[in-house]
């Protein structure tokens, strides 16, 4: 049985993540600050470790700091609610090996620790994603097209990878919000249309075609 540590100060969002991951088989782990992750890691074998950033006390990127200091490569999986560029490139150049904003689909997250766990190391993980003149780094998070590359928020990320994993269907508005917003998504927001724009702007303007009643499909 794989054993996980969960570091997450939110008590809802902890408990979403540990009772989810337990369900799953796991032996989950959890500390609410940083300076109780580092005793813990110092204490005991974890496979994977899943990092909230806005920690009481020292902050998420310092443990992960203190973590790749000591020389430890454990998998580690970055949780944030800054869905920028820059903490996606912060946590990457920190030694993260994945991230995710919140909030966020607890689906999209079991994916993660599953492929970090069964192959943490395995140099034949996917790092690309392509479609037509479309490629999606999955190391990096950057989206190249026609040879020009373009940063990413994690939620543009997160919404053009799920489009990328399925060529040729139509994606609802319901289907991406789950994927994209999380367990706390408001159905009403036009927040997918918002961010279907952000991806035309930087894909091409026919990328992302509207399926009218449907939703959305890639192409």
């Amino acid at each position: 049985m794989s054993n996980i540590l969960v570091v997450e100060d939110a008590d809802r969002i902890a408990s979403f993540i540990v009772k989810g991951l337990r369900s799953h088989g796991f032996d989950v782990s959890h500390a609410i600050s940083g300076e109780e992750a580092l005793s813990l890691i110092r204490a005991a074998s974890f496979d994977l470790v899943i990092l909230d950033i806005g920690l009481p006390g020292i902050s998420g990127f310092d443990v992960l700091e203190a973590i790749r200091g000591s020389g430890d490569q454990i998998p580690v999986i970055i949780l944030t609610a800054k869905d920028s560029v820059d903490a996606t490139v912060a946590s990457f150049e920190g030694g993260a090996d994945d991230y995710m904003s919140k909030p966020f689909s607890f689906e999209e997250l079991l994916a993660r620790v599953r492929r970090r766990i069964l192959a943490p190391s395995d140099s034949s993980l996917e790092t690309e994603l392509t479609f037509g003149s479309i490629s999606l780094n999955l190391r990096t998070r950057r989206v190249s097209v026609d040879g020009k590359e373009h940063d990413l928020t994690a939620r543009e990320f997160t919404m053009l990878e799920f489009f990328l994993r399925n060529q040729g269907q139509v994606l609802s508005r319901e289907q991406l919000l789950s994927r994209v917003w999380g367990f706390d998504h408001d159905p009403g927001s036009n927040v997918v249309d918002v961010y279907i724009r952000y991806l035309r702007q930087k894909l091409g303007s026919d990328s992302i075609q509207t399926v009218r009643g449907m939703g959305y499909r890639l192409g």
